[in-house]
Order: C-alpha cells, then structure tokens, then sequence
C-alpha cells in the first residue's frame, strides 16, 4: 500500500517546486519517462531540466512523509532518483485534452508518444507564485539560450557558382576586388502588428501568452534588428502609434532616417523603408495607396511605399536605388486583388526608376506578397509576365492547396479606368510621352524599356513588366528539397516573404528573367539563410521566446555594379 501513496505527497511536493502563469494548472505525475519538464500549451513538446536551487534545503519544504530533514539527509533516498523518473506536466487550461489541440498541432505530433494525463486540479496562491517566480524566470533563461536556432550566412563564391557557407558574417574573398565597391544590405521584415495579433489570436495558441505582449516583443525585434544591423529596413505590419511613439525614435537613434505610409482602412498599421543616412540620402518618398472608392474592386486598404535613395559613394554615372516596400492582401481566395494591387506598385516603379538615359535605375521590391513560390503571382514577378486566361482568382496566389476562390479571373482584370496598362505602367504618363514627341512609335521598333498602351478595344490576358527580377532565396534547401519557410504560427509554415532586385547579366546567383533594361545592376553576395518548418518548432514556431514576430527577417548583401 505504501507505493500507491507516493503520489499524493510528490504532488504536494510539487505545489512548492512550480508556478503556472495563466491561472490553474494541472498537474500530474507520469509513468517513468526521462528527466524533464513539459509546458504543454506553452513551449509544447520541448523538455528542459529540472531547476533545482543550489540550496535546496532553504527553498523548499518536504512533506511530512519524508520525515525530519536531518534523517532525509541521511537516508539513501536520492532526489535525482525521483526526477529521472518522474515527469510534471502542465497543459494549458483552454486545452484540457489533446483533441483540443490546433488540427497542424496534432498532425506535427502524431508520430510522438506522450501518455500523460491530467490527475489533480491544483490552486496555487499569489504567495506561492510569487516565491516560485525567480526559478521559472531563471529555467526561462537557460532554456531560451538553448531554445535558439543560428542562422548562418550564404555567400556566392563567383568562381564555383555555389553558395559558401559561414559561420559569421564575413567578406567572400572571391567577391574582393582592390577598386572601391558599393556594398549595402537590405532586411525585409514583417515585425506582426499587436493589433493584428490580438485579433487573430487563434493563430498563437501554442504562445505563452506573456509572449505576446508588446512591451516583450519590441526590445526583441529591436535588438535583432541590431543584430542584423543592415543598410535598409523594409518593414511590414508597422503599428502607428507603436511607429510615432517608439520604433521611428529608436530607429533614429540607430542612424536611420524612416518613411512610412499607414493603412488606409480602420487597421492601424502600414509599411516603413528605413535606410541609414551614412550610406544614403533620399531623393524621393512615394506612397501607393491600394484603395480606390470609386473601383469596387480595389476596396482593400492595402499599402505600399517606394523610394529613390541615392548612395554616398563616388559614382560617375551619380546612379541611384529604387526600394519598394508592400504588404498585398491575405485573403487566398482574391487573386484579382492581388494581381491589381502588384500592378499598382509596379506602375509606381516604373514612374519612378526611369533614369535620363531611359533605362531604369538598380530595383529592390521587399514584402509579404502572401504568395507561395511557383503560384502564378510570384511567376509574373520573376518571369515578367502572366497569361491569366482560365485562371481561377483562388490559385492566383497558390496559398491553399484546395483554392475556394473558383471564379475565373475576368479579362482585363481591372478597368480602364484605374489608368493603369496590361504592362503594369501609367497609361497617362505613356500619353503625355506620345505627345511630346509629337508621333506614335511603331510597335516594331518600341524596345523592351519603352511603355505599351494596349488599346482598349483589344481585351488581352497577356500581363507584363519590364523589370528583370531575381529572388535573394531559392525557396528550397538543395541538399534535402526541403521547402524554407518564412512564415510559422498555429495554422501554417510557407513563404510569403520576398527580397526581389533587378541583377546584372553576369549575376551568377540571379534567376532568368525578363530583358535587361537597366543602367548597371545589382549583383547579390550572400544572404542570411532561412530555416525549415521543423527547425523553427524545435523552438515553439513563431512568436517565441526570442523571436517576437510570426515571420522570419529576410536579409540579403548586395553589390551595386554602375555600368
């Protein structure tokens, strides 16, 4: 009968050793299993060490099972022979079972085995709490060192046509010349908006819920964008007042000069392109707005921002740099949003790079185009062109794999009157050029820089840019085909986030894509390497405890190359 009991006194042995941090626990003593502590719920299926004080006998309080100290002291009874077969475990109290867990949970843990069950339903006083706190803040800390996963540099080695990697951050010596180079770096970053989060909170049930907090999550975005230390922030999911009261000050303070351009709707958040000054000077700010009220079809408040920095380096041509930053709409099942909310940015490019000589100058286009690799969105962009003839608006941006938008996208996909062309450029300004010279060009002898109005009588399916455009990532892992991902929370792990430039013709690295129709170009060096679906939840997936956004930051070293 003796065994049976122990149970009963290891539990109120435990009320001492652990705190909970939502309000009642459960808490339940396993069949043997190894040494550790499971906080289901809240860094689900990652074990940790027992903490145990170094002055065990001032901290904790034995039940009057065990006896007077002195004679426990005595006795051959090891403590170490109860934690390597025991296990606490604390579910979530809003997920009392596991038929409770997120659908993607349970697939992601199907081949475990955890045969605990909930035993007590204990209470634990604020005293009790407050006791225990200093020792789960300080198993916290051991496990978040623990709980990181390093992300190491990829640089193109020029002469193998393969990408090295390193360790830390450091120069390629293939990519070493002794002429001076203009070298900078570019973060797109999707920093998860508080107010989005607090609305999709169904997103972040395997968070702990002190996580989530804003005053926690800031110093962490702040100090990886720190860390990564880049030349030019592309920046999504922006709250304003976040923006006006902290983030803009702090960023300033690092040596940045920031833009920004907020949402047109009731959700206050937007997109920012933050550059530093010492590498920078900005020649022009541009906002787009995606919202038009006379266009049902653009009733969408979506932004984006495009800017034209000129670098500080001595350059003969004095070339500058075209960064776009956006954030197209979620929705999987609104393609033609999409594609007409991409074309509106692209249309603001082209307003905007042309240089003197009429090419365009050097392109980077950061976001979350919420848009998988291969969809045909991401296609258009890379291909510099889309023939949507049949295509259903729920595959345009391949986000699920049984698309519910089966509606077939119209021809043209947006009016006449948005003034915006088949080829992603302002039809007005094409206007006013063919004015100026005084005669239409024929179409045989337009060259692949110059702008094309497809007449209005002739409805094509055919759409176009003329930017030549590479992905800094390859989406997948070469050596295993495993997809990156960008992007992991509750329902899903993809890539939605994209760095996009223009690259020179002799970029190793770059993709194939539209005509060359650019003054010089940008050849990548490296980039920070992304992460598989499986890395990102050996540490809890997104948001944890040292990445404070759902998405990944998205980093690339490029070399401005002036011809």
């Amino acid at each position: 009968g003796r065994p049976s009991m122990l149970p009963r006194h290891v539990q109120r042995l435990g009320r001492d050793w652990i705190t909970h941090w939502n309000g009642s626990q459960i808490l339940a003593l396993n069949s043997p299993v190894s040494s550790c502590m499971r906080w289901a719920g809240q860094y689900p299926w990652a074990s940790f060490p027992l903490p145990v004080p170094v002055d065990f006998s001032a901290n904790w309080r034995f039940p009057p099972f065990f006896g007077p100290w002195r004679q426990f002291q005595n006795s051959s009874w090891q403590l170490d022979n109860f934690t390597q077969s025991s296990c606490f475990h604390l579910p979530n109290p809003s997920m009392k079972c596991e038929g409770e867990e997120p659908l993607t949970k349970k697939r992601r843990l199907s081949g475990q085995h955890d045969t605990s069950t909930p035993e007590e339903e204990v209470n634990f006083s604020n005293q009790k709490e407050a006791s225990c706190l200093s020792v789960a803040q300080n198993e916290e800390k051991r496990s978040s060192r623990k709980g990181t996963i390093k992300r190491h540099w990829e640089y193109f080695c020029q002469h193998s046509k393969t990408m090295k990697i390193f360790e830390n951050k450091e120069i390629d010596q293939s990519n070493t010349e002794s002429e001076a180079k203009f070298d900078f770096t570019v973060m797109s970053y999707n920093i998860l908006s508080q107010n989005l989060l607090e609305d999709n909170s169904h997103l972040y049930k395997h968070c702990r819920q002190r996580l989530l907090i804003w005053t926690y999550r800031f110093p962490n975005i702040l100090q990886e964008i720190k860390q990564l230390d880049a030349d030019v922030l592309c920046l999504q999911e922006v709250q304003e007042d976040h923006y006006r009261t902290e983030i803009k000050s702090s960023l300033e303070s690092l040596g940045y000069h920031c833009e920004y351009k907020m949402r047109t709707g009731r959700k206050p958040d937007g997109c920012a392109i933050c550059f530093k000054t010492s590498k920078f000077s900005l020649i022009s700010s541009n906002p787009v707005e995606f919202f038009r009220h006379d266009i049902p079809l653009l009733d969408r408040d979506n932004v984006g921002l495009v800017l034209l920095l000129q670098p500080r380096f001595h350059c003969k041509t004095n070339a500058a740099i075209c960064i776009a930053n956006t954030h197209l709409l979620y929705n999987p099942r609104r393609g033609d949003i999409k594609l007409t909310q991409l074309a509106m940015l692209l249309a603001e490019i082209a307003s905007v790079a042309p240089q003197k000589d009429g090419t365009f100058c050097p392109i980077i286009i950061c976001g979350d185009f919420n848009s998988v690799p291969g969809s045909p969105l991401y296609r258009f962009i890379k291909e510099g062109k889309l023939n949507y003839e049949g295509l259903a608006i729920g595959k345009v941006s391949g986000q699920e794999q049984f698309a519910r938008g089966q509606r077939i996208l119209s021809i043209p996909i947006w009016p006449k009157k948005l003034g915006i062309s088949q080829n992603c450029v302002y039809e007005i300004k094409q206007q006013q050029k063919e004015e100026n010279a005084g005669e239409k060009l024929e179409a045989a002898k337009l060259d692949n820089t110059q702008e094309i109005v497809i007449a209005s009588e002739k409805l094509s399916s055919k759409l176009q840019h003329h930017f030549k455009l590479s992905s800094v990532y390859s989406h997948y892992f070469p050596e295993t085909g495993i997809p990156e991902v960008t992007t992991c929370h509750s329902r899903s792990a993809v890539t939605v986030d994209y760095i996009f430039y223009s690259a020179v013709n002799d970029d190793n690295a770059a993709q194939s894509g539209a005509e060359d129709s650019f003054h010089g170009g940008l050849k990548l060096l490296g980039r920070l390497a992304l992460l598989t679906e499986k890395d990102l939840w050996t540490v809890n997936g997104l948001p944890n405890e040292n990445n404070s956004s759902d998405h990944l930051p998205l980093l690339a070293e490029f070399r401005l190359i002036d011809r």
